[in-house]
């Protein structure tokens, strides 16, 4: 009569892993139409399970059918979720997850992953639009929004021709969103009238190769790219990106030998007002500079290191007009941590070396906390998360967990993207 209090170890097990699997089913449809099918599902079954109790042999019959019945169905309906199950199966490291947690502990920091599903993905740009909405643009031709508050993702994919896109640099003003193509030809999208993206601008030059893409204000904006000729591509709008122009190299500083910038987080500019920084590297790594919206430019040198053609600045930003950090280093060395990450107090004219011969070595990212006195930076790299709460002069790694590039929300919240994902990052004072 009390059989059912004979209750062994396995009982708990089976209760606990089935628990568990329940749960991660419910994080992965989280923010899905497939959890409301998901929860119809389960309900059937509960009653199934009841009636089976119960004794009701034709109603449980019948439901029984039904489940057993439907599998293929249910494999139909459910098979993106199912491959990115399998997909997270597959690519989840417990040990690892569980040590970037512990580490996190540093700035008593939480972390919650919001991971697309197509590990073919490489997210390199990013743009936080307003507190409901994440733009991104990738490889593949695909660009997207993620909804943090729902949870939920709209992706779509820009063809041109049979070209295979590559997008490596987005912006937005408050009312479009812009993407940016690296290869030739260059092709600059913007949000069309129509509902699909508009192409705005675009480069035949065989060694068009643009990097990165910024706003001043909703009607002047700027995009980077190497040189074609014997300076940097600089494409500029006045007009709220409906037209862009690119600058005669008679206006700007003559590129050194080996000079380029690079397309690995869309964070080589900075802008502060009407200031702007641009990095960038290769055998030569400098700062080229304009105090009044792209009208007039002037160079400054760095002690960054250089002279490689993977050398060098491949990330800047500027906590106000005065105190900026950059970082770089070579990615087919990246545990070199040597000369690699600089310090400005005085706008960019001059830099110094910090943290030398420390960790981290070589990332492809950095950006000021917000609201943080210009204090705190996290760098990110596909080696790992790192932070400085010191300006930059001595860094506390945090995980291993590889990015390519992030931006902050606000001063606790951040958003960082990589191969195969978007994730979101909550820091905690």
């Amino acid at each position: 009569m009390l059989d059912f209090l004979d209750f062994s170890f396995l009982d708990a097990l089976d209760i606990l892993l089935v628990a568990t699997l329940i749960y991660y089913i419910y994080k992965l449809l989280k923010g899905t139409v497939a959890i409301n099918i998901f929860l119809g599902i389960a309900f059937i079954f509960l009653i199934w399970k009841i009636t089976q109790i119960l004794k009701m042999e034709m109603l449980s019959n019948i439901l029984g059918y039904l489940l057993s019945g439907g599998v293929i169905a249910l494999i139909i309906v459910f098979q993106q979720e199912i491959r990115k199950f399998l997909l997270m199966i597959g690519t989840t490291n417990v040990t690892s997850r569980t040590q970037f947690l512990k580490q996190l502990k540093f700035l008593k920091s939480e972390i919650t992953l919001e991971t697309d599903s197509d590990t073919l993905l490489s997210v390199r740009a990013l743009e936080i639009l307003n507190d409901k909405s994440l733009a991104f643009a990738a490889n593949n031709g695909v660009f997207g929004l993620y909804n943090p508050n729902k949870d939920s993702w709209v992706t779509s994919k820009q063809e041109f021709d049979t070209l295979n896109l590559q997008f490596r640099a987005v912006a937005h003003t408050s009312s479009d969103f812009f993407m940016l193509s690296i290869e030739s030809p260059a092709l600059l999208y913007k949000t069309g009238d129509t509902g699909k993206m508009q192409l705005v601008y675009k480069e035949g030059n065989q060694k068009s190769f643009y990097d990165a893409m910024r706003f001043w204000n909703d009607q002047e904006g700027i995009a980077i790219g190497d040189p074609t000729e014997d300076c940097l591509s600089i494409i500029i709008t006045r007009d709220g990106g409906k037209t862009w122009k690119k600058m005669s190299c008679s206006d700007l500083p003559k590129s050194n030998e080996g000079e380029a910038a690079f397309a690995a987080s869309n964070s080589n500019i900075a802008i502060i007002g009407e200031e702007t920084w641009i990095a960038t590297g290769g055998k030569s790594s400098r700062i080229l500079y304009s105090p009044n919206k792209g009208k007039t430019w002037q160079a400054f040198n760095t002690p960054i290191t250089k002279g490689l053609p993977t050398t060098g600045m491949y990330s800047i930003d500027f906590y106000d007009a005065l105190n900026g950090f950059a970082i770089g280093g070579d990615y087919t060395k990246p545990d070199d941590n040597k000369d690699n990450k600089i310090v400005t107090n005085d706008g960019g004219k001059t830099w110094q070396i910090v943290a030398e011969n420390e960790n981290p070595g070589y990332r492809s990212c950095v950006q000021y906390l917000p609201n943080r006195a210009g204090k705190e930076l996290v760098a990110i790299g596909f080696k790992g998360i790192d932070f400085s709460n010191d300006g930059g002069y001595h860094w506390k790694h945090l995980s291993d967990e590889g990015f390519y590039t992030v931006r902050f929300l606000n001063d606790s919240v951040a958003y960082a993207a990589g191969s195969g994902k978007i994730s979101k990052l909550i820091f905690k004072e």
